[in-house]
């Protein structure tokens, strides 16, 4: 072998030590999630923006490994503890109160950003939302808490209608218990009646409907859960094709035919989430991050829904509307 042929070879590896090492300097994140990857698709984009705005750019400076549960909230426990047992800088578990709970009970020391529709303080995720403490800190947009809001812009809406639904995943009981209180307080003070149906699987959306239709309920209040966001175009769907005047928390479920969305954006949800795994690669603690308040709540309402099942919407009502659909 030639010298001049022999210097590069030596260099390079020379080199290779340092390029091994390098490449394992990149910190990893952990993603957990509830969801599937399809349905996620937009979700991740924004948290992969969030990750940008403070200066991480994923296979470049930062590696993810993605943990998927599939709508099956029973397997991330597994899923969290395996997470966990890697070597991951950091958890980021957002859209999903289950997650967040899951990767908390599998870890205290590795730092976890989640982001809820639940009172974190409430279901146990943090001690208090200016001072989280420990290992966990994220945001929350308090859709469940503006859940019987919902209620009463169905009510306002639909003044005849006496009996009123709610639809929760019972595998999710601390959105749901949470949910199911707080509208039955909401609809005594109306003197209304409200039955509480569950879905946890497409299959059981038949039942769920079929339900709707034998029990004359008047409006259909679609209860936070990720599950149901994966899900929201379905949903609309089914909403429309059994005539049910239903409100959800996302935009997306009035773009999608159903009559009305009352609650914050999910997408910059994911973004902040982004935006705090970034701060925390920085070497910012977690437990000195306050929980992030989405404090703007917005409020759109289908016109051609509502014209097609024959509903005069209150000027009041439209008036209030951020974006009228037509």
């Amino acid at each position: 072998m030639r010298r001049r042929e022999a210097i590069p070879l030596l260099c390079s590896a020379a080199a290779w030590p340092l390029v091994a090492r390098a490449q394992q300097a990149m910190p990893v994140i952990g993603f957990l999630s509830s969801g599937s990857p399809a349905p996620y698709a937009h979700l991740v984009r924004a948290f992969r923006q969030g990750l940008s705005e403070a200066g991480f750019v994923e296979d470049r400076n930062v590696a993810v490994e993605y943990r998927w549960a599939d709508d099956q909230n029973d397997r991330l426990p597994a899923l969290a503890a395996d997470l966990a047992s890697r070597p991951v800088t950091v958890i980021a578990a957002p859209g999903s109160t289950p997650a967040a709970l899951a990767a908390k009970k599998a870890s205290t020391t590795i730092p976890i950003v989640f982001f809820t529709g639940a009172n974190p303080v409430q279901v146990g995720l943090v001690a208090s939302l200016n001072r989280p403490g420990g290992n966990l800190t994220g945001v929350t947009s308090m859709n469940v808490e503006v859940g019987p809001k919902r209620l009463e812009l169905l009510h306002e809406l639909i003044p005849t209608a006496t009996v009123l639904a709610l639809l929760v995943n019972p595998t999710n009981p601390a959105l749901a218990e949470t949910l199911a209180r707080d509208l039955h307080a909401a609809v005594g003070s109306l003197g209304l009646q409200l039955h509480v149906l569950q879905a946890s699987t497409e299959d059981d959306f038949d039942t769920v409907f079929a339900n709707v239709v034998k029990l004359r309920v008047g409006g259909l209040v679609i209860g936070s859960d990720i599950f149901f966001v994966s899900r929201i175009e379905q949903l609309a769907a089914l909403t429309v094709r059994h005539a049910v005047p239903a409100i959800f928390q996302y935009r997306e479920f009035a773009a999608s035919g159903g009559l009305m969305s009352y609650g914050g954006s999910l997408a910059d949800s994911f973004r902040q989430v982004g935006t705090y795994v970034g701060r925390i690669l920085n070497g910012e603690k977690p437990a000195d991050l306050p929980v992030q308040q989405s404090a703007k709540v917005e409020l759109f309402i289908n016109l051609s829904t509502a014209k097609a099942l024959g509903l005069s919407l209150p000027t009041t009502l439209l008036a209030r509307a951020d974006e009228v659909i037509e």
